[in-house]
């Protein structure tokens, strides 16, 4: 340190940190490092405590044990070959480095590093150790999978292995085998350094760049690298079976292929054994001390490498495969489909013919309207109208996409459009930490809908709507409401109280009690205890929030809720499962639950083919809604089984795993992991098994399989000339993109080859494929949705190459270009009001494809909502746009154009919607948004002429009550209205028929 003189001489040493300095940074080390212990511990208890409140503790302990275990094992085994490296290059340096210019240099580092080398040697293995513990303890799946796997009962065609050595065994060898030759690469590393350091090796000396010691201690470790090289291609020669490929038509072949049977597989081989003997030499290198010989055979295993490993296969691949390709692969293309089908689910998807042909015999209108119960009521759309419609308070909201269920009304099944009331904390007056998470805590109830049908003004027609607290007049019957476990709810809440002490959360609103809003408190199983003062240290460190640990809203009976949407829940109680991104909600037996969809994967199955579970998940509804979750793993696949139910309790939380696939392996192996954690399917109760469904995410990837595996045959399939595709959903803006996504719906199935037609209507989910490069109709698919015999039966109905039936997109542009179309949406869309299409359906019929369109209108007024107006159909060449799925079927089979006239009293017909100005005279759009006929030439019937003029009037009065905001007024001038047009439409055909003269086209609404 350096020094000075004062003026008395005296010397004084600069820059030294006085004792008081060198007490608080030692004090400011220590409170760090406790701070930083404090807030890990922290998260550690909360999650267990966590655990533990939902029954699932023994899925922490096992997962905590396992990574526990690996952290160790593998920890040690690293800082081991760190330490023991560095030890023993130490004890193995030479006791004469010589005097050199290079030695020289070094002396003043080695003496640098003596006071601290133990301390070195330990601080090196540690950190090293933690880092490769750390990274160890991320594979406990691997790890339980190996130590657990079941038999597949199928075995691969090349190894004669079971599919379970792919899926279980070799991802734990492959781990093995890297770590061991990072340990190598590391203690090599080390060695080698340590030996330059105190003179074992020498770069600039004269003489021996290598004292015998150091010679064989390296040796002894490359030998170790070779040998694990060799093991690296023995296991390569199985990994054939899983790999992709590296050549142009990698995509399209996954497994051994011709070149990799009869080149690849004999390479590594070879290299194996040439690898093994070079391991030898390197071994043998300890004792003869001489570089010679592992130097040949490292040299003779790069180039074997080369020529044998690279050349040789390239030469196969290139002068035998490509010239005649289509016959050396079939084979192995051949395998390739059948382990693919088998390994999505659809080994037994058989393309029936379907004729692709337009019906024209009498009884087809009748046989269209049985075919399915059309949807008019798009989840996808109306959810900004049950948020008007049913929002009841600001703090009420519903999901961006709504969800489709089967639920039985005055005893008939059918099709409903399902949501929850939940919590909306955006919603919230006057927030602060108080209200937020203490005061509105919960949402409330369950708002249902017809999905088939709608009231006069295009509103959904509610099964049950408003709040009803007692649940007596709901036709779901009477159920716990109250909904504090969601998709919406992100946030903690801290509930519960003693005995005695006033509710003070926010339940429903009710004009008759103080205040106009009930009051509650909860008292369900859910939830962690948070009363002691432990607790609340432990969550306020948790979520950053010091309000509860100083709050006086919490005593000795309060509960945090956390951890509140399904996805998360059941992802954390089954970290081994891939979870749906649509969970959907359902009343069974007297609550609601959220049923929740889970698949068990993995990337090892021989010969499937992989594909990316996110992005064949993704389409347009997807798209659309940011808000809802993709499907959990998005990582590649090449199995997957929709093998586990879970359900969550939207009041408790309580979650519970049903077993599902009783034959999947996976799942078998997951459960002997983790016992008990998943329920029997016998435990599934009869009212539970009613809701459940073929889900979405699963069919949307099976369908992306089928674009391609549809076709069975290898010569068919190596040219690529049958390949399908999704087709873009064309009732999206061109911007948002995406497939169409599959609909639910109920229908039965035509006759096709093979198949006759169905009696009776099936809950399916259903989905059109196009041509590779067309966009006419390639085929339809649906698979059975509802549990029962018949579940997840697919049916796969193909269309002749030869026909020309318009596929959606098509048929989209063929609605948007069809003049009369045209014309009616030009009506709807005054005053800038935003015409919305709903889901395009396509339903096989006839022989041909009928397509169904809903079609709606949103206002340009704010806070407006989309309302159904009109029906697009279309079959064959005939296009229909009426006001009902009734009407549009009549004009569709009888060949006439479409009616002019509205039904108020059909569902689907209604006002305009507000904001929308109609025109003044003949033109002004009726209910439900059509024109009504003009009348040409001026009439001369008395009772035409004075039916025109009242129409005349009731359009007058409507548009100045439009213009007023005056809705009431505006919906009786709409029905005198049509009431006066019914009077002209049949005045004027009883004249024609008078005078002999063709009656108007128009038909007079009932």
């Amino acid at each position: 340190m350096p020094e000075r003189g004062d003026a008395g001489g005296r010397r004084i040493r600069l820059g030294a940190p006085s004792q008081r300095l060198r007490t608080l940074l030692l004090t400011l080390a220590v409170i760090l490092v406790l701070a930083v212990a404090w807030v890990l511990f922290a998260n550690f208890w909360a999650d267990w405590l966590w655990y533990k409140s939902v029954g699932y503790g023994d899925v922490f302990t096992t997962r905590l044990w396992t990574r526990l275990g690996l952290f160790l094992v593998f920890g040690l085994l690293m800082a081991a070959a760190v330490g023991l490296n560095m030890y023993f290059a130490y004890r193995l340096r030479p006791a004469f480095r010589g005097m050199s210019m290079e030695q020289q240099s070094l002396d003043r580092y080695r003496s640098a590093l003596a006071p601290f080398r133990v301390w070195i040697l330990i601080g090196l293995s540690v950190i090293v150790g933690i880092i490769a513990g750390t990274s160890a303890s991320g594979h406990w799946g691997t790890w339980l999978q190996f130590v657990n796997g079941v038999s597949f009962g199928i075995k691969d065609p090349q190894f004669d292995k079971d599919v379970s050595f792919f899926a279980f065994d070799l991802p734990f060898y492959r781990f093995l085998v890297n770590f061991g030759f990072v340990a190598v690469v590391v203690g090599l590393i080390v060695a080698v350094l340590t030996h330059y350091l105190y003179g074992g090796l020498r770069v600039q000396s004269p003489g021996a760049r290598a004292t015998p010691a150091a010679q064989a201690h390296l040796s002894l470790l490359l030998g170790l690298f070779v040998l694990l090289k060799a093991i690296a291609y023995w296991l390569d020669r199985y990994s054939l079976a899983v790999h992709s490929g590296d050549f142009k038509d990698a995509s399209q072949f996954t497994g051994l292929r011709y070149t990799d049977a009869n080149a690849v597989l004999p390479a590594k081989t070879i290299l194996f054994i040439v690898a093994l003997i070079c391991a030898v030499l390197f071994f043998v290198n300890v004792f003869r001390r001489t570089w010679a010989l592992p130097i040949v055979g490292f040299g003779l295993m790069v180039l074997s490498a080369v020529l044998i490993g690279g050349l040789y296969p390239f030469i196969v691949e290139r002068f035998q495969v490509k010239p005649n390709a289509q016959a050396k692969e079939a084979k192995y293309i051949d395998r390739n489909i059948a382990a693919t089908r088998d390994a999505y689910g659809i080994a037994d998807v058989k393309a029936e013919g379907y004729a692709g042909s337009v019906d024209t015999r009498a009884g087809l209108a009748d046989e269209a309207a049985g075919a399915a119960s059309v949807r008019l009521l798009d989840p996808n759309i109306v959810s900004p109208t049950f948020q008007q419609l049913q929002q009841l308070k600001q703090f009420y909201g519903f999901n961006r996409t709504l969800d489709v269920d089967r639920y039985a009304i005055d005893n008939k099944t059918q099709d409903t459009v399902i949501a929850l009331r939940e919590l909306n904390p955006n919603g919230i007056p006057n927030r602060n930490w108080v209200n937020d998470h203490t005061k509105y805590t919960h949402g409330y109830g369950v708002v249902a809908a017809d999905g088939n049908r709608l009231t006069a003004d295009g509103k959904p027609e509610f099964i049950v709507q408003n709040i009803t607290p007692d649940g007596a007049d709901s036709p779901l019957g009477k159920y716990e409401q109250r909904i504090y476990f969601g998709e919406t709810t992100t946030t903690y809440s801290i509930v519960g109280a003693p005995s005695g002490t006033a509710p003070t959360e926010i339940d429903y609103p009710d004009e008759k009690l103080p205040g106009g809003q009930a009051v509650y408190t909860y008292d369900g199983s859910g939830g962690v205890p948070i009363g002691s003062t432990f607790n609340k240290l432990l969550y306020a460190t948790k979520f950053g929030d010091g309000n509860i640990l100083l709050s006086d809203s919490l005593n000795s009976k309060s509960k945090i809720l956390y951890n509140r949407t399904p996805k998360e829940r059941v992802e954390a109680v089954a970290p081994w499962l891939t979870i749906d991104g649509d969970p959907y909600p359902a009343v069974v037996d007297g609550r609601i639950l959220w049923i929740v969809d889970a698949y068990t994967t993995t990337n090892g199955y021989p010969y499937s083919t992989r594909t990316t579970v996110g992005d064949a998940t993704t389409d347009s509804a997807v798209r659309a809604d940011q808000k809802r979750g993709t499907v959990g793993n998005t990582g590649n696949v090449n199995y997957i089984r929709n093998s586990v139910k879970a359900t969550v309790d939207a009041y408790s939380g309580k979650v519970v795993l049903y077993q599902w696939d009783e034959q999947d392996p996976v799942l078998k192996t997951w459960m002997k992991a983790f016992k008990g954690s998943v329920e029997p399917k016998s435990k599934i109760s009869p009212a539970l098994m009613n809701h459940l469904r073929y889900p979405q995410d699963l069919f949307k990837v099976q369908r992306e399989m089928l674009t391609r595996y549809h076709v069975t045959d290898a010569r068919t399939f190596f040219n690529g000339s049958d390949f399908w595709k999704v087709p873009q959903d064309p009732t999206t803006a061109k911007q948002a993109g995406g497939e169409q996504p599959p609909y639910y719906l109920s229908m039965k199935m035509p006759a096709a080859e093979g198949q006759p037609a169905e009696s009776a209507q099936s809950f399916r989910l259903t989905s059109a494929f196009v041509p590779n490069q067309r966009q006419n109709m390639a085929a339809f698919l649906a698979v059975n949705a509802q549990p029962g015999p018949d579940y997840g039966k697919f049916r796969l109905l193909s269309l002749p190459s030869t026909t020309a039936i318009n596929g959606p997109e098509q048929m989209q542009n063929v609605f948007a270009s069809n003049t009369e179309v045209g014309a009616q949406l030009n009506v709807l869309q005054l005053n800038n009001s935003q015409v919305v299409y709903g889901n395009l359906l396509s339903l096989p019929v006839g022989g041909g494809m009928l397509y169904v369109e809903p079609v709606y209108v949103r206002a340009s007024a704010a806070n407006s909502y989309p309302l159904m107006r009109k029906v697009l159909a279309a079959y064959g060449n005939n296009v229909a746009f009426e006001d009902t799925f009734e009407k549009a079927l009549a004009v569709l089979f009888k060949g006439a154009p479409p009616s002019k006239t509205t039904d108020p009293t059909v569902p689907g017909t209604g006002t305009p919607t507000p904001g929308a100005t109609p025109t003044p005279g003949a033109t002004t759009p009726a209910p439900g948004g059509t024109t009504p006929p003009p009348v040409t030439g001026q009439p001369t019937d008395p009772s035409v002429k004075a039916a025109l003029n009242d129409a005349q009037k009731a359009a007058q009065k409507a548009d100045a009550a439009m213009k007023a905001g005056d809705w009431a007024t505006y919906g009786q001038a709409q029905k005198e209205l049509i009431e006066a047009l019914n009077r002209a439409i049949q005045a004027e055909a009883a004249a024609a028929a008078k005078q002999g003269t063709p009656a108007p086209t128009g038909s007079p609404a009932p």
